[in-house]
């Protein structure tokens, strides 16, 4: 990182995936964001976002929410404002996790899923979930808080074997 880069100030997350074949239940992935406290960033949660809300703030926003991948474009979004975030937290873990309603699905199960993590036109993360196919949820990425108060992301790409509310729990026990 440059001296002139003051760190991510605002990033967005999207996510899409092709709509289940005709006949069958319809595929509901989420996008899910986990942030903690600068003294305490694994464990629980200070407050998390998903399923079409937003934080209690105002900074992190899930502005579209689809429940079937149906559509042009990005199926999810969520937009992260670093920038206004309180100084109290120093890291948000952020995940997809896969609605378990109509029997257990993986990420091989669903036809052409892909997150992104942009800051404005640039590309921080992309992933295909490939590597794993079969998790039902996995943590894409994490943000973190460095001493000089500026905020930097590590893409990471971790499955798990869970229900959302498990995944939840699960997010941020440990730094990858």
């Amino acid at each position: 990182m440059s001296s002139l880069n003051k760190g991510i100030g605002k990033a967005e997350v999207t996510l899409k995936w092709d709509p289940s074949p005709l006949g069958e239940s319809p595929h509901d992935l989420d996008i899910v964001a986990a942030t903690y406290k600068a003294d305490a960033p694994t464990g629980e949660p200070a407050y998390v976002v998903h399923f079409d809300s937003r934080s209690p703030d105002g900074t992190i926003i899930l502005t579209r929410d689809s429940k079937t991948g149906q559509g042009f474009g990005s199926d999810e979004v969520m937009t992260l404002e670093f920038d206004r975030l309180a100084a109290t937290y120093g890291r948000v873990v952020v995940g997809v996790v896969i609605q378990q309603r109509d029997g257990r699905k993986v990420f091989g199960d669903i036809a052409n899923p892909l997150v992104r993590v942009l800051e404005g036109h640039a590309e921080l993360g992309k992933n295909d979930f490939t590597s794993v196919a079969g998790a039902t949820a996995a943590v894409v990425g994490d943000f973190t808080k460095g001493e000089a108060g500026d905020w930097e992301f590590r893409e990471t790409v971790r499955g798990f074997d869970a229900d959302p509310q498990s995944f939840i729990a699960l997010m941020g026990n440990s730094t990858y």
